[in-house]
């Protein structure tokens, strides 16, 4: 009596155990009509570089090449070039042979032959290789690359090609499912799955690119395959990972297909990629800076310096004013902000909605086109500047004016150049010696003289906004006197 009971107790132990396997299997997602749709429009991307050789095993050079002249005597070693001994004067015949440059992924987005990928997979090749599902191999033609946003554009001659399902990736949320086919060290058509971690991520030198986090599994050779929502449509393309080891950790990135539809579409027609510009070099808000400007929370763009003659200047933006929104949407990161203005059309009208000394204003602006050169901005902050009195005050810093050499050269109109600090107000904020203060509370700073008379105004007891410039670059500190 005792055994029966027992055996169906555990047959009905058996029977709970299947029932729960069977609905947790139904709650995981299937991608198997997913991969089976989408994957002939997957392709495997390598580059060949033609590299020269001489026959007898040297790179080919001209020896009387003035580059080569002047190169110091331990690389000039390396070409034969040492100073006494002649150049060779029967060198081997140059030979030419072609490398295996990179490996990466890409995805055909219309039917004649256009292929997204990430221009770092092409960028410098001699010859790119496509090879295609059905293990075609045909030659690419680059139609153009936009480097800002590591996207390229290619082609081939072929029709009646599978494509992919373009979708949107402003409708991702973090938590949906996601996966990735692509060719990781070389293994061609590999699936991987996961989820969205977050929308809209920053990273360092990608200022028009707001990624999306994935934790798929991508390794090199991923780098410019699709990424795929459930409805089996494109919404990313796999581009980057966060690595300390080289290999995934679980942080991968990808770029929106809203982005990079755009830069396509502007790549076919044009060859190259507009974006809208503001002019202004911006920082993040903390919460001592959020306080010094007398806002509620820690957030939008704080506009640490206006350019000349720029969009910004135009529209009457000034230095110290925190740009809260950007034509309705709110500026809640200061990296939100180009990702908002690239991707309006230059000559465009804009609103911005900033704080100005406490209070919230609208200000109209005509968008600009972005310069192809950005590096040329902003000056070297450094220098010798002659020596001023040193103030005596809470701050505990020493100061010196600006001489008219030191503006002309710095490009500012005003400033004191910080010749000491010691423990106090002023090194807690972050001052450095070399840095030049030019703004303090919302007033100009032009003189020795000035910082004085600010600094004893100062109220106690909460941040105020302090405007440096330090190796070029205007930021803004929050200066606290207690």
């Amino acid at each position: 009596m005792l055994k029966k009971l027992y055996q169906t107790l555990a047959g009905a132990a058996c029977i709970a155990l299947v029932a729960v396997s069977s609905v947790r299997a139904a709650e995981l997602p299937d991608f198997t009509d997913l991969v089976a749709k989408s994957a002939p429009a997957v392709v495997n991307i390598s580059t060949l570089k033609n590299v020269q050789y001489s026959s007898d095993g040297s790179m080919p050079f001209d020896p009387n090449d003035p580059d080569l002249q002047q190169m110091p005597e331990i690389f000039r070693h390396f070409f034969g070039l040492q100073r006494g001994i002649p150049a060779p004067s029967n060198p081997g015949k140059t030979l030419k042979r072609v490398e295996p440059r990179s490996l990466g992924s890409g995805f055909i987005i219309s039917d004649d032959g256009y292929i997204l990928t990430n221009n770092h997979v092409v960028n410098g090749a001699d010859e790119i290789v496509v090879r295609l599902n059905d293990r075609r191999e045909l030659n690419a033609k680059l139609v153009g690359a936009d480097p800002r946003s590591d996207l390229a554009l290619l082609k081939i001659n072929a029709d009646h090609l599978p494509t992919v399902k373009i979708g949107h990736s402003s409708d991702l949320k973090a938590g949906q499912w996601v996966v990735a086919i692509g060719s990781p060290f070389g293994f061609d058509y590999s699936v991987t799955k996961g989820i969205v971690s977050a929308v809209g991520r920053s990273l360092s030198g990608d200022n028009y690119v707001p990624f999306i986090q994935t934790d798929v599994p991508i390794n090199p050779g991923n780098s410019g395959g699709p990424l795929f929502n459930m409805d089996g449509e494109v919404v990313g393309i796999n581009s980057q990972i966060y690595t300390r080891s080289g290999g995934f950790m679980g942080l991968s990135f990808a770029i929106p297909i809203d982005v990079a539809m755009d830069v396509a579409d502007q790549l076919k027609n044009g060859g190259h990629v507009k974006r809208g510009w503001l002019g202004v070099v911006i920082q993040e808000v903390n919460r001592d800076l959020a306080e010094s400007f007398g806002l509620k929370k820690a957030a939008g763009a704080l506009v640490a310096k206006v350019l000349p003659d720029s969009p910004a200047e135009k529209a009457g933006l000034k230095e110290g004013d925190v740009i809260l929104g950007f034509n309705g949407q709110d500026i809640i990161m200061s990296s939100d902000l180009p990702h908002f203005v690239g991707r309006v059309k230059p000559n465009s009208k804009a609103t911005l909605h900033v704080i100005r000394d406490g209070k919230e204003q609208d200000l109209d602006v005509t968008i600009g086109l972005l310069p192809d050169d950005e590096t040329n901005i902003l000056v070297d902050s450094r220098g010798n500047s002659t020596d001023g009195s040193v103030i005596a005050n809470v701050l505990h810093i020493g100061a010196a004016n600006l001489t008219e050499d030191d503006k002309s050269r710095l490009e500012l109109d005003n400033g004191v150049v910080v010749k000491q600090i010691e423990q106090g107000p002023a090194f807690s904020a972050g001052v450095q010696p070399g840095d030049v203060i030019t703004l303090l509370n919302g007033k100009a700073v032009s003189s020795v003289k000035d910082l004085e008379t600010i600094v004893k105004a100062l109220p106690k007891g909460r941040s105020v906004p302090m405007q440096i410039v330090r190796d070029g670059s205007p930021i803004f500190l929050a200066l606290r006197i207690e």
